[in-house]
């Protein structure tokens, strides 16, 4: 693995949360690596340079209110994040990209990812559009049997937009080709997508298990989490429009009714008593819609919840 398939932010940028840096991969000795992929593959000329590519670093930045130092005391995660254990964060960088070449950074996003999982890290993903959990997909395959799931406002079923097949409209399909994705639950859908009723068809052919947000505010997350099976490993995709916009405001297509921040980090914690919840991604984030940067804070408290966790479920223990 090449020192050099990943970049460090720009200079002006602070690690996620102020953890150390390591771009060279090949050499990376972590519990978990941050990571963003800034670009998905575009529809068209006008999408191939989008502020969704600035989530990245507009995370980064809001990161560092997250906490005023590792031995406070944070209420989502009942102590202070890392709790006095020996655990290993480290932030990787981005994906490069090369304007000549638009579909190469998912071959170089999927080595890195790989790369990730086999030096026995688990990967956050930061994006971009969400298109680029789907080179993450096919890096789980080194991981064996996972289960996905995925938050969204829509269910990302479509096999191509103008003939492009690994947009931010085809994630879930492209999941639903993997051998190693053994069940999808998609939580949040409301209002209409890019969905027509073929998509809505096929996804419930393959057996999708799909809970619109309104099931959600009525049921509560508790019923979602019923219906995953427990003792399995899970991946969590985070689409930013699939929390309500009094939340994440920073998104291109808001819809009101949406999952709310505590139903998230509900669903986060839950998914790491129920099994081994082996990393996530949040995705389009729209920074020059932002409020106040509110957006990418609760994208970083959501990663947050996930460190927190998943420490003090004692996975990294004896690594």
């Amino acid at each position: 693995m090449s020192a050099s398939i990943t970049v460090a932010p720009p200079s002006d940028v602070p690690t996620f949360m102020g953890f150390p840096l390591c771009t060279q991969l090949d050499k990376l000795e972590a519990d978990i690596a941050i990571l963003g992929i800034p670009y998905g593959i575009p529809y068209g000329p006008d999408e191939i340079a989008n502020d969704q590519s600035n989530a990245p670093s507009a995370v980064r930045r809001k990161s560092v209110q997250l906490s005023d130092g590792l031995d406070h005391w944070d209420f989502d995660i009942g102590g202070p994040l890392i709790d006095d254990r020996n655990i290993r964060v480290v932030d990787c960088g981005d994906i490069p990209v090369n304007p000549d070449d638009i579909k190469a950074h998912y071959q170089i996003a999927e080595k890195a990812v790989r790369t990730i999982l086999e030096r026995g890290a688990y990967p956050v993903i930061i994006g971009g559009d969400h298109g680029v959990p789907i080179p993450v997909f096919r890096a789980l395959e080194v991981r064996g049997s996972v289960t996905l799931i995925h938050v969204d406002a829509h269910i990302d079923w479509r096999d191509e937009v103008n003939g492009v097949h690994e947009g931010y409209s085809s994630p879930v399909r492209r999941a639903s080709e993997l051998p190693y994705i053994e069940g999808i639950f998609q939580i949040g859908m409301r209002a209409q997508g890019s969905a027509r009723a073929k998509e809505v068809a096929d996804a419930m052919a393959y057996g999708a298990d799909i809970t619109t947000a309104y099931k959600v505010h009525e049921n509560g997350i508790s019923a979602v989490l019923e219906r995953i099976p427990d003792n399995k490993r899970y991946y969590l995709s985070i689409d930013a429009d699939g929390l309500d916009p009094t939340v994440m405001p920073a998104v291109a297509g808001p819809a009101p009714g949406g999952l709310l921040f505590h139903q998230v980090r509900t669903l986060i914690h839950g998914l790491v008593r129920k099994g081994r919840l082996i990393g996530m991604d949040i995705v389009e984030i729209t920074p020059c819609r932002d409020v106040n940067g509110i957006t990418a804070l609760t994208a970083g408290q959501l990663i947050l919840n996930f460190i927190g966790t998943t420490v003090r479920a004692g996975y990294f223990e004896g690594s």
